[in-house]
């Protein structure tokens, strides 16, 4: 096994959605969600080499288009090695193309339909602590609370990402005594109020709080939520107004900067 590097953790600024890259120590790179166009390629463009053309891993967390439109760019122009992802039923075209795409190019898939570790090195796994069901082949009426949720833990920082996970998956994670604590907080749902309830946070305790959000007509982020996070001595940072946000750890201490 290589020599392991620095772990670096890119949440990118591709809009309105969801894409997170994952560099790890030990050389791989892991993409989380795609964003909901084109961008996830500008943006994967600045932030690896132009030779590095390998997604090691690619994590859907639930299939709504502002998670998974980038990624079928990403399928066509990348070698992507696996995915994993829960096997829910959406009707949407995005969603069928990306099936399409991982068939066409025989992409090896997982389905998560309960926790698990992936271990990427020593001391560096990916722990993925929803869902707790299997939602393959079903349909659910809030695809939100099917968002694959999992945590980061690399020489010691620990980065939770909430998906879109709203308060009733959060309970579930609360109910089943979950380890939710993190220093960094992917905050679930683009920061809804839907999301990010007082007792999730406080498994948490985050001391930074990343809100990945883009121009939208939903009143996205809460203001209620950033106060919250605020509240709780979390330093919040958010796409829309700091550009891509990129967490560094050398093993010995971690960074949080923006791009602007």
């Amino acid at each position: 096994m290589q020599q392991p590097q620095r772990l670096e953790v890119n949440f990118l600024e591709v809009g309105q959605g969801d894409a997170i890259l994952i560099k790890s120590p030990f050389g791989q790179n892991i993409l989380i969600d795609g964003g909901p166009d084109s961008t996830i390629l500008k943006r994967l463009g600045e932030n690896l080499p132009w030779w590095e053309r390998t997604i090691d891993l690619m994590v859907l967390t639930h299939p709504h288009d502002d998670h998974i439109a980038g990624l079928n760019e990403v399928i066509r122009r990348y070698d992507v090695q696996r995915i994993v992802y829960t096997g829910v039923v959406y009707d949407s075209p995005a969603y069928t193309t990306w099936q399409e795409l991982v068939n066409k190019y025989q992409i090896s898939t997982v389905i998560i339909d309960r926790p698990q570790t992936i271990n990427l090195g020593e001391n560096c796994n990916l722990e993925i602590s929803y869902p707790q069901q299997a939602f393959y082949g079903r349909g659910v009426e809030n695809l939100n609370n099917t968002s694959i949720i999992s945590k980061l833990d690399c020489d010691g920082v620990k980065i939770l990402f909430a998906g879109d996970a709203e308060k009733e998956e959060e309970n579930e994670l609360i109910k089943a005594n979950v380890d939710l604590s993190a220093d960094i907080i992917k905050a679930g749902h683009h920061g809804s109020d839907t999301a990010s309830s007082d007792e999730f946070l406080a498994k948490i305790k985050p001391r930074y709080a990343i809100i990945e959000t883009g121009e939208n007509d939903f009143g996205l982020p809460s203001l209620r939520v950033i106060k919250k996070l605020e509240r709780m001595g979390a330093k919040v940072y958010r796409t829309d107004q700091n550009g891509t946000i990129i967490v560094k750890n050398d093993g010995q201490k971690t960074e949080v900067f923006s791009e602007r």
